[in-house]
């Protein structure tokens, strides 16, 4: 508080009026001069500080100026000080407004007047019984707050004992649900809409009372807390209504806010139905009965309009209410609290903030402004152009426009509905706009449309309502925020990044307001966002080319074009994203990524927009491409290959060519109708007839019709070094016109120039490796591909040789297309038919594990149709019925006992090994894993084997023993073929059949002079045992003379040993043929027996007949090998 001693150090008036008595301020006290002095009783007093004798006083002058006055009582004298800068000792107009407040009102009066202070606080002491006492002061402290004066005793533990206190009490201690009422003395709840007495602002307030037998409220009324009620309610209306009524009972400022309008909104919901009441000051400062009146509390259906007229002298502004259909102007109602209309015995709620500052700052005491016409446009472009927005001017002098106006300005015609982005920090803006002519709107805006004619004339256009409704309509069943910010006073809906820039959200979105031909603006101007608001949009025609389908791919977002190259590394990457031409990502939704996969994996990208699919994989356009994206020269071409690759009867039948010397079989006729069907249409395939039916004739047969349909051509042989006398031969025998020129030996020519002379360019897989640099740029018109298993694994240098070359058309040939896992087709039908099985990783992914390592038969399915009509397989079973019977039997060789101990030991070192292994030592290890199963299969043949093949001191074998009483039973009058992995164990035998003049050749990779080894066991009966290194020899060979196969140790691989023992049972074997597989049982021999069972199960479900084992082997599996 500002002292008077320390108030003399500023420019204060200082007024001092003496006292007939202390503390005896009244207005009879003071002299004439005063009394009869003016002041300005509008300014507005408050107490900023005030206590016994004691106050500091804002006399409020204007909304941004006051005066303070102090005030001082002691002794007999009262001084006043004043900071409104007046000079001399005569009271000041500030200091005689502020004796008149302290003389007239008694909650001031109180405070410098001890008989009118004796008098409150005896009536307030006998509320505790303390009327009696002499000092009354010494028992109560007065304080004044919010305008109302409080009276309470010093020490706290009194308490007032009245009927009105007793029954707050019991109110406040008693169960809600415990309160008596009677039909004598019923009680109520209700609301009171008074004005608070200093600040003026509105105060809402809950009371209680208790009615007369008449209804009529009666003295005393107890305010109650809203919140106390707040926090029982589990209504989510009633909540709102407390809280909104705490609000207003409990406000100390006078802003206006939008708050503020919700909260008064929730109250005149008045979900508990509660009477209303407005206080009336003039009748008493109190609230009681007598100072209550009932009121209607709504709000104001349609929103007051300002109205502006125009006449000779000025423009008049005013105000226009309509309640109803009756119309109110300013003078004919009063403005209550600020934010209400009072209409006869009602008040209306104003839900306009602008409006209720519109009509506080320009209407406060008026009912209508008047401003010239000089000023009017500047009053205009100041003032009503910034607030047309948010409330609804009447400009009255401009008329509604004439169809002739509106159609010269194409305000009719030229529309468009938008929708406006902006940033908004961690929001987003969305401002819905319509469009009339070239005037923007926004369509939640109270803004009219004006127009000019040729004439300079104005005119009104009438907005659209129902188009602007339906643009709202569409923007807020978007997203559930909308709806809820319907009821803000907002231009604009506004929505959360995480939520507006959600892809699934936007994209739909936009899409739907594109639909209803929305324009949206804006959205890449959007901090952070990089994202295109187009949904992708693919549209694909399918085309057919001489050897492959053409799909034209044109991929958009919105005008920006995607390349398939962008898209391809999109996907590629397992992006969503694609970067376009304007910097924006465009989203590709997952259906169309799964599509992108399969494109790319069965199609090659020809250009930014086209797609080659190879025509070998027919089979997959349909998967690949809806009906409707295919060309109908692709529909009927399709057609066709569906029909004959389904069923090989309606395949062309062709005549064998008049050149071949021998007769076809008929499934050999089969085979060459089928790789003429596949000629017709430009298509590779794989002929994997058994071994033994005879692939190299229907081979031959063919290249003499390609002679006899095509003319003149090269085609290229690549076949195993060791076939080439083979297949030079066959070559001779069935078809001696053909030219052929081999490619072998150092002297070799490098020039291609002279190929066109020949028909058959025969060379070895070996020569190939080092020619193929100068054979890759020779078109031939076939490559044939022998024993095609060879190029099984695509990262082999054969491969890679193969792919180089050139020709119109390729054929792998092969009696194993799978030697170690499915795998192995991938390489061979990527030769023959590229693309028809994808990429490596999608074949792996797709066959190759699931069959493999999981025993897929539904994939094993798919890829058996896959390659169906390219690849053509038939077994002896099946078509070579009239072959001899095939019997394979198992002899079992035990061991002796310096053999056995001698394999126990290593076992057992062997096993120690793996057992303190870990898998990944073990994986690492590989080469010693397989070292430690060689020399145990090394042991179960002879102990001679043993370190690499340096024999050891004399050690029985079991096996050499058997195989050679077995030769002697069956040597009279059988030939017998001899098979080993290990050349040294041939080695071993051929020493025991020199001993016992038994008549031999051998054949290993070392040996040169293959034909004549072959042809001496065909034709010279004395030699009756041919001993054959597995590798060397288990192919390629016709050695039908014998009808005995001896297998002297068994191979991982079944495929392999039946290569070895199809050596003899083939087409030309007139007898039955006997393999016998030689095992010691209890070893490890026995455990590859069973390995081969499993491998041959998986056979019968693709044309599998072996899976890659060891280098997958874990450490269980070794030890169950070892046990």
């Amino acid at each position: 508080m500002t002292s008077p001693e320390s108030a003399t150090s500023i420019s204060s008036h200082r007024l001092i009026i003496a006292l007939d008595e202390p503390e005896a301020l009244s207005w009879q006290s003071l002299a004439p001069e005063i009394k009869g002095a003016d002041f300005t009783e509008g300014a507005r007093i408050f107490p900023e500080e005030i206590k016994l004798n004691e106050a500091v006083f804002d006399i409020e002058i204007t909304r941004e100026f006051s005066i303070i006055v102090s005030v001082l009582q002691e002794a007999n004298q009262l001084i006043l000080l004043c900071d409104c800068g007046k000079e001399g000792s005569k009271a000041c107009s500030y200091q005689i407004q502020i004796l008149n407040a302290l003389c007239k009102q008694k909650e001031l009066q109180v405070f410098f007047n001890r008989a009118v202070r004796n008098e409150k606080l005896r009536t307030a002491a006998m509320n505790y019984g303390l009327e009696a006492e002499s000092d009354l002061d010494q028992h109560f402290k007065i304080a004044l707050d919010s305008g109302r004066l409080f009276i309470e005793p010093v020490k706290q533990e009194f308490i007032p004992v009245t009927r009105e206190s007793i029954y707050r009490l019991t109110q406040q201690i008693k169960p809600e649900d415990s309160n008596i009422t009677t039909d004598s003395i019923p009680e109520s709840r209700f609301m009171v809409f008074r004005q608070h007495k200093f600040y003026h602002h509105l105060i809402v307030e809950l009371y209680h009372g208790q009615r007369t037998e008449k209804g009529k409220l009666k003295n005393p009324l107890l305010l109650i807390d809203a919140q106390k009620y707040l926090w029982k309610s589990q209504d989510p209306a009633k909540m709102k209504f407390f809280m909104a009524l705490s609000r207003f009972q409990n406000r100390t400022e006078d802003l206006l806010a939008e708050e503020d309008i919700l909260a008064l909104k929730s109250i005149i919901e008045n979900p508990l139905q509660y009477p209303v009441y407005f206080h009336q000051p003039e009748k008493s400062e109190n609230i009681i009965t007598s100072a209550l009146k009932p009121v209607k509390i709504a709000l104001l259906a349609e929103e007051p309009v300002v109205k502006v007229s125009k006449s000779e002298k000025a423009y008049e502004v005013s105000i226009a209410v309509k309640v109803g259909e009756k119309s109110y102007s300013l003078s004919e109602i009063a403005v209550r609290y600020k934010y209400f209309l009072q209409i006869e015995e009602a008040l209306y709620l104003m839900t306009n903030l602008q409006l209720i500052r519109t009509i506080q700052e320009l209407f406060e005491q008026k009912s209508s402004l008047l401003i010239s016409h000089s000023k009017f446009n500047a009053f205009k472009e100041g003032l009503l152009n910034q607030i047309e927005d948010k409330v609804h001017i009447d400009y009255q002098y401009i008329p509604q426009g004439t169809p002739k106006q509106i159609a010269w300005g194409s305000y009719d015609t030229d529309r468009e509905r938008i929708i406006y982005l902006s940033d908004f920090g961690s929001h987003v803006m969305i401002i819905p706009v319509m469009r009339y002519s070239d005037m923007e709107i926004a369509v939640r805006s109270k803004r009219q449309v004006y127009g000019t004619d040729q004439k300079g004339k104005a005119f009104m256009v009438k907005r659209d309502a129902v188009e602007e409704d339906k643009l709202v309509s569409l923007l807020i069943k978007q997203h559930p925020d909308f709806e809820e910010q319907l009821n803000d006073p907002l231009e604009y809906f506004y929505l959360h990044k995480r939520y507006f820039l959600d892809e699934d959200w936007f994209l739909n979105t936009f899409e739907e307001w594109g639909s209803h031909q929305i324009r949206v603006l804006g959205f890449n101007e959007i901090r952070n966002n990089r994202f295109n608001p187009n949904k992708i949009k693919v549209d694909i025609k399918v085309l057919s080319g001489i050897n492959w389908f053409n799909a034209e791919v044109d991929v958009k977002f919105g005008k920006q074009k995607a390349s398939l190259k962008k898209i391809h590394l999109a996907v590629k990457n397992k992006r969503k994203y694609v970067l376009l031409d304007d910097g924006t990502q465009g989203i590709i939704p997952a259906e169309w990524i799964e599509k992108f996969k399969r494109y790319f994996i069965a199609a090659d990208i020809s250009d930014d927009d086209h797609l080659t699919l190879q025509k070998v994989n027919f089979s997959q356009v349909e998967e690949l491409f809806e009906e409707e994206m295919l060309d109908n020269s692709v529909k009927r071409e399709l057609a066709m290959y569906r029909e004959k690759a389904e069923d090989f009867t309606k395949i062309q039948q062709v005549k064998v060519p008049a050149g071949l010397n021998g007769k076809l079989r008929g499934y050999q006729r089969e085979g060459l109708n089928w790789l003429n069907f596949l000629d017709d249409f430009n298509f590779g395939g794989v002929l994997a007839d058994d071994m033994g039916l005879g692939k190299s004739v229907q081979i031959i047969a063919f290249m003499l019709l390609q002679k006899q349909k095509r003319g003149a051509n090269t085609n290229l042989l690549v076949v195993p070094t060791t076939l080439i006398f083979n297949w030079e031969a066959e070559i001779e025998k069935f078809a001696p016109k053909l030219k052929v020129f081999t490619l072998k030996g150092p002297e070799r020519s490098r020039e291609t120039t002279h190929y066109q002379n020949y028909d058959i360019i025969l060379t070895s897989y070996t020569t190939l490796l080092t020619d193929v640099n100068f054979l890759k740029s020779y078109i031939f018109n076939y490559i044939f591909l022998d024993e095609s298993q060879q190029i099984k694994n695509p990262e082999s240098q054969r491969y890679k040789a193969v792919k180089l070359l050139q020709s119109r058309n390729k054929i792998a040939i092969t009696g194993t297309p799978v030697e170690n896992n499915t795998f192995d087709l991938y390489s061979q039908f990527s030769f023959a038919c590229p693309g028809l099985l994808g990429t490596k990783r999608y074949f792996k992914n797709i066959y190759s594990a699931p069959i493999d390592q999981f025993k897929d038969s539904k994939r094993a399915q798919d890829l058996q149709q896959k390659i169906r009509p390219f690849l053509l397989r038939r077994t002896k079973g099946e078509v070579a019925k009239e072959l001899p019977e095939k019997t394979e039997t198992i002899l079992y060789c035990e061991m002796q006992e310096q053999q056995r101990a001698i394999y126990d030991a290593y076992e057992k070192e062997f096993r120690e090994y793996v057992s303190a292994k870990d898998e990944e030592e073990l994986d690492k290890n590989r080469m010693n894993v397989l070292r430690g199963l060689t020399k145990l299969r090394q042991i179960c043949n002879s102990t001679k084997l043993l370190n690499d093949g340096t024999f050891t001191e004399e050690h029985p074998s079991a096996k050499i023993d058997a195989l050679l009483e077995q030769i002697e039973d069956n040597t009279p009058h059988h030939k017998i073929l001899v098979f080993s992995q290990f050349v040294s164990m041939l080695d071993l035998i051929e020493a025991e059949l020199k001993k016992k003049n038994i008549g031999y050749v051998k054949l290993t990779g070392r040996t040169r002079n293959r034909e004549e080894i072959v042809a001496e066991f065909q034709q010279q009966q004395n030699i009756r045992v041919f001993l054959i290194s597995l590798k060397a020899g288990g192919t390629g060979l016709n050695l039908e003379q014998a009808n005995y196969v001896y297998l002297v140790d068994p191979w991982w691989n079944p495929a392999v040993e039946n290569q070895a023992i199809d050596r003899v049972h083939r087409i030309g074997q007139r007898r039955n043929v006997t393999a016998v597989r030689m095992i010691c049982p209890d070893t490890v021999e026995e455990k590859i027996m069973q390995l081969q069972a499993t491998k041959k199960e998986l056979a019968g479900e693709l044309i599998v007949e072996d899976a890659s084992f060891l280098k997958s082997m874990s450490k269980k599996e070794l030890l169950s090998f070892l046990s």
